[in-house]
């Protein structure tokens, strides 16, 4: 089977970066083309990334001569491949505007940005909990006037280490919930070498973060009514999201009140068995176990499990009853895999499987 081919918008940045990492090799998809701001276009990609390359494994070979093209320039772009991904750092407008530019060339456009997440035709996927909501696709297309261009987005980082959970407990009916977060740098696209201030401190505050963290879930446990996502209302979320001194994995500390009463074991065991359509389909980045529980006191740690399953897979530990609440656990993901690149990749794959992805 021949490799789709693939695009990476704003491929120099962090997450560019990610995105360029995780497809090495991998068995569906083929970075052919490069494509970042003015100012980095005419280099090959090597020579632009220069000494910003963030990863800790190596640049792949097969990207680092290929030249970069200027983001802007869509229908240069397009024309070089069957899909992209869009990692662009722009404004939000700026950003809706040449997603929806690429999706009119006929070329989908997979995005990590959070631009078009409330766009009410846009699907927003964790492929786990509602691929579903790829079907809003088709009404997208309809006010795009395209046959197979479109633009699907996955959600924030922030909230993967606890929607999971909360829909694989979705039958106790959980309806209040308060989240704090704990997240990366690497949230910000940066490293302890960029941000030497992050380092021993904690900053109580992340730019838009609390509201997508109470929002979005709400909207992934939606459903499409008249060809448009309507957010579900229930459970609440309140949440703060507090930045610190760890490069990569987002914590979160939980408390869950449930309408209908159930053990630690059964929570445990939702947790466990809760698997969807990638683990059933067996798409190429999907982990096998999709929620793992830990017993031990002091798990789960970023330390030791931020790359469970590839960092594609959620770690939950120290569930408890609680006093004020009823249940009490703190969630761990990967935030540039699962929460970012590795997301969207896996969107990509559903999007695949699914028949919306083809070859031009």
């Amino acid at each position: 089977m021949a490799k789709l081919k693939v695009g990476i918008l704003g491929a120099t940045g962090m997450v560019g970066q990610r995105f360029i990492s995780l497809l090495e090799n991998h068995p569906w998809f083929e970075v052919v083309t490069v494509a970042a701001s003015p100012r980095s276009a005419g280099k090959t990609y090597e020579e632009a990334v220069g000494d910003r390359w963030k990863m800790t494994t190596p640049m792949p070979e097969a990207v680092k001569k290929l030249v970069v093209k200027n983001v802007n320039e869509v229908e240069a772009v397009a024309a070089t491949v069957d899909f992209v991904f869009s990692a662009v750092d722009m404004t939000k407008d700026e950003i809706k505007a040449i997603e929806e530019a690429y999706a009119k060339t006929e070329t989908p456009v997979v995005s990590n940005n959070s631009a078009h997440r409330w766009t009410p035709d846009v699907p927003m996927v964790v492929p786990e909990i509602n691929p579903e909501h790829m079907k809003v696709i088709e009404f997208q297309k309809k006010r795009l006037g395209t046959l197979r261009g479109f633009v699907a987005v996955k959600p924030n980082c922030s909230i993967q280490s606890y929607a999971p959970v909360l829909t694989a407990w979705a039958e106790f009916e959980p309806y209040e919930v308060v989240a704090t977060t704990y997240q990366a740098i690497s949230g910000a696209g940066k490293t302890f070498k960029d941000w030497p201030e992050m380092e021993g401190n904690i900053i109580p505050f992340i730019g838009g973060e609390e509201e997508k963290s109470e929002k979005e879930p709400l909207r992934i446990w939606g459903e499409i009514k008249d060809g448009v996502i309507v957010p579900a209302v229930s459970p609440v979320i309140t949440c703060q999201c507090i930045r610190v001194p760890v490069l990569n994995g987002h914590t979160a500390a939980v408390f869950v009140k449930f309408k209908k009463k159930a053990t630690k074991e059964q929570l445990i065991e939702k947790l466990v068995s809760f698997k969807g359509v990638p683990q059933e389909l067996g798409l190429p980045s999907a982990p096998k176990q999709f929620i793992q529980y830990l017993e031990e006191e002091n798990r789960p740690q970023v330390a030791l499990d931020v790359d469970y399953e590839n960092g594609m897979g959620i770690s939950v530990g120290r569930l408890r009853e609680d006093s004020v609440y009823d249940w009490k656990f703190v969630g761990l993901s990967h935030n540039t895999v699962r929460g970012a690149a590795g997301g969207a990749v896996l969107c990509a794959e559903l999007l695949k499987a699914q028949g919306y992805i083809t070859e031009k």
